[in-house]
């Protein structure tokens, strides 16, 4: 497997990028790597260039760029290349940690969408902090590829999330559940109660109800769907939340005093393994699931452990099939593109 990788884009590329992807290709003897970029700031940096290939550009777009205007312009960018590589066969995925919106750009204008689907959905797996769970994690979409969505772009993501939590997760007959305003089936406006409905109709869906986004991290679905405004609204005021408290507990102790100090230092171990379960590093990148080859967009500030788990995530769906699977779904079933009414 070879994916086409960005080097150029996120806050500390191409350094942590070049570490990231060496880390992996050690770790996975079947993978092969092309480095869009600049070769000069990226050369240095590889160790050994085993099975890495550097593919030069010229071109960059900066995280300020508008998205579709540059992928138009900039045709010698690493973001560009990378996703055109994929669409000629030449890569079988495509990574980045640059501009969101110009990779979603570039994975729906160049890589395209599988025959069938309306929108294609941003999804993010994110950790369930409840104590015990049975799962670690859970498969959230549509987090900010669309802001305005229709009752068959969700039926669509549920799907889609299944086949995710299935073929990556290793979750069987994983529980669906509709983020919305309350946990009733008569919540939310026109569209959520519609969708709810759709939902609920399907036989092959394991559909749980609604879940509101204070249970997001409570594990009372495998895979929650939503309108991507919704979502990502959801997804950053969870992530303020976390941080504020963080800020919170670190101004505690550093200004409580010698006790204060020494619970810490006893705490520390547990701190740490908090640390790494909500950790966005551990977890891997959004994929833009519905196209034609993986495409996943890692956060612009990831250090080489998130790059190196994402592309273990990618290496995932690649060998479960992931894509193929989805393929032959919606071919078998076009009434899903109808909001699940037959045709």
């Amino acid at each position: 497997m070879k994916i086409a990788v960005d080097a150029m884009g996120g806050d500390k590329a191409p350094k942590v990028i070049v570490e990231g992807v060496e880390q992996a290709r050690d770790l996975y003897p079947d993978l092969e790597f092309d480095l869009y970029g600049n070769p000069d700031a990226i050369k240095p940096l590889i160790k050994n260039d085993q099975r890495l290939t550097i593919i030069p550009t010229s071109d960059d777009i900066t995280m300020g760029e508008e998205p579709v205007r540059a992928i138009r312009r900039k045709k010698d960018s690493s973001i560009v290349k990378a996703a055109t590589a994929v669409k000629h066969g030449e890569a079988d995925a495509f990574f980045s940690a640059g501009n969101t919106g110009a990779v979603l750009a570039a994975g729906i204008f160049i890589v395209g969408r599988i025959k069938g689907i309306d929108r294609p959905g941003l999804t993010s797996v994110l950790p369930i902090a409840k104590p015990g769970a049975s799962r670690h994690s859970f498969v959230y979409l549509d987090t900010g590829a669309n802001a305005e969505s229709k009752e068959q772009n969700l039926l669509q993501y549920a799907y889609l999330g299944k086949f995710y939590a299935e073929s990556v997760l290793g979750v069987a007959n994983p529980r669906i559940g509709l983020l919305n305003n309350g946990a009733e089936e008569d919540k939310g406006d026109s569209l959520h109660k519609a969708v709810w409905q759709q939902l609920n109709a399907r036989d092959d869906l394991n559909f749980i109800g609604n879940v509101e986004a204070g249970d997001l991290l409570y594990g009372k679905a495998d895979v929650v769907v939503s309108d991507g405004w919704t979502a990502n609204a959801a997804l950053k005021a969870t992530e303020g939340t976390a941080k504020m408290m963080l800020t919170l507990i670190k101004h505690g102790i550093l200004n409580g005093g010698l006790r204060a100090k020494l619970g810490y230092l006893l705490l520390k171990p547990v701190f740490h393994k908090i640390g790494q379960t909500m950790s966005t590093s551990t977890y891997g990148g959004a994929v833009l699931l519905g196209l034609k080859a993986p495409v996943v967009k890692t956060h612009g500030a990831s250090d080489a452990l998130a790059v190196k788990n994402t592309i273990g995530q990618i290496r995932t769906m690649f060998r479960a099939q992931l894509i193929e699977k989805t393929v032959d779904f919606f071919t078998d079933n076009p009434e899903v593109d109808k909001s699940g009414k037959n045709e």
